[in-house]
């Protein structure tokens, strides 16, 4: 296949005005979204939780420790005939300092599998994170090349414009001496007022699209700004055949190191849930300086292990299991489906790819073919063989195949963007 050439080929010198504005590179537009993206933060602090359930599910299996410290004064009336307090009242007070320590000993597996399973749900959620790394940049890529393609648009409504009003002076010349009839002058002044509808239109476009660019990349600010021209290499493996590319699609992408990571969280949160069938047994010890005056304080010390077992609990354990069993079913099932879709992910990226590649040859051949046609045409025209309906149609024609050779280019780098996606990969380097 012909080498891949930059959008911007097509176009005249840049106009003095896009000059003088920042120029956005496809690498700091990639930067940007890594560092600004509210969905990359939002997965970031979600894949921060989930480290923090894994570390909360754990505490439960380290030692328990407490301190407590009480001072205690109570009144009560004395119910004795012979009283020797002149109030009527019985007066105690004491302080109390103690601390205690237990520790679960074992419970069938009910806390280590909450643990692991947490350990499984988190390592789920950084795969999420990276896969939601890589649906940001491809999203950022797509709408890069989007915005170069309404930039370079703009650029070929701009050369239709100016070729329609070198014409328009060309025929109003030839109507003022008399070559030309009338009728000739108001098509060309309607040919140029379309081209500059079509302008004003590109120019409304490519400002939505560097609009849509900013929300891609997580930025707040101006469009004011135009976009290098950037190429995307051919993906590595993109001639493969589909199934080697399924094969690499379903070893890369995280959205499905997620899923089996999802399931063995429940897997083992089943088997944490059914360790509630079974006993818990726990140990303690606690100790204490208890005594009305504090500088006189009297120690003691108790210890007790202790065995629990929940007989009946009205079958909540036994629903427990069944429902997460069900929801086991449940993530299989989106797993299997998951599966499917990225084998259609791939077969489609592919296609596109592979029509992309040859639509640009051929686009490159219309526009050729196309601007020999416009050519040729004016020449009849001035030579008084040709009207103006032949030049205009010469003239539409050339426009259009601009526009497909500009649209085809544009699909080939969206296209190969989607396939580095699907695959599972950050978006490839450019040329």
């Amino acid at each position: 296949m012909r080498t891949l050439l930059p959008l911007l080929t097509l176009l005249l010198a840049a106009s003095p005005a896009w000059a003088q504005q920042r120029v956005l590179t496809l690498d700091e537009a990639l930067r940007t979204a890594a560092e600004r993206q509210p969905q990359l933060r939002q997965a970031q602090a979600n894949t921060t939780a989930a480290n923090a359930r894994v570390d909360q599910n754990f505490s439960s299996l380290l030692p328990q420790v407490s301190a407590n410290l009480t001072y205690q004064r109570s009144l009560s009336e004395n119910g004795t005939v012979n009283t020797t307090t002149p109030s009527g009242f019985i007066s105690r007070e004491g302080f109390n300092v103690g601390a205690s320590v237990s520790q679960l000993l074992w419970d069938f597996g009910r806390t280590t599998g909450r643990w692991r399973s947490a350990q499984q749900s988190a390592q789920a959620q950084k795969q999420t994170e990276n896969q939601t790394s890589l649906d940001v940049l491809a999203n950022v890529q797509t709408a890069y090349f989007n915005a170069l393609a309404q930039q370079a648009l703009v650029q070929v409504a701009q050369e239709t414009l100016d070729n329609e009003k070198a014409r328009l002076g060309q025929v109003n010349a030839q109507v003022q001496v008399g070559t030309r009839p009338e009728i000739d002058l108001l098509q060309q002044r309607t040919a140029v007022a379309n081209a500059q509808v079509q302008l004003i239109q590109a120019r409304n476009n490519a400002a939505t699209s560097r609009a849509q660019l900013n929300q891609a990349m997580g930025l707040e600010g101006s469009t004011d700004y135009t976009v290098q021209d950037a190429v995307v290499a051919p993906v590595e493996g993109e001639a493969l055949a589909v199934d080697a590319l399924v094969d690499t699609a379903l070893q890369g992408r995280p959205e499905l190191a997620a899923s089996e990571y999802q399931l063995r969280a429940q897997e083992l949160q089943i088997s944490a849930t059914r360790g509630g069938y079974w006993p818990r047994l726990s140990a303690s010890v606690s100790g204490s300086q208890a005594g009305a005056d504090p500088t006189k304080l009297q120690w003691g010390l108790n210890g007790q292990v202790g065995l629990s077992w929940p007989l009946f609990e009205g079958g909540i354990t036994r629903a427990q299991v069944r429902e997460q069993e069900a929801n086991l079913t449940n993530l299989q099932a989106q797993r299997d489906a998951l599966r499917q879709q990225v084998r259609l992910e791939v077969e489609r990226a592919q296609l596109a790819v592979n029509a992309a590649s040859e639509s640009v040859s051929a686009t490159e051949e219309a526009l050729a073919n196309a601007r020999e046609r416009l050519r040729l045409a004016e020449g009849r025209y001035r030579a008084g063989v040709g009207n103006i309906i032949e030049l205009s149609d010469a003239q539409l024609s050339a426009t259009n195949a601009a526009v497909q050779r500009v649209q085809a280019t544009y699909n080939l780098a969206t296209a190969r963007t989607e396939l580095a996606r699907a695959l599972g990969r950050q978006p490839g380097p450019t040329g």
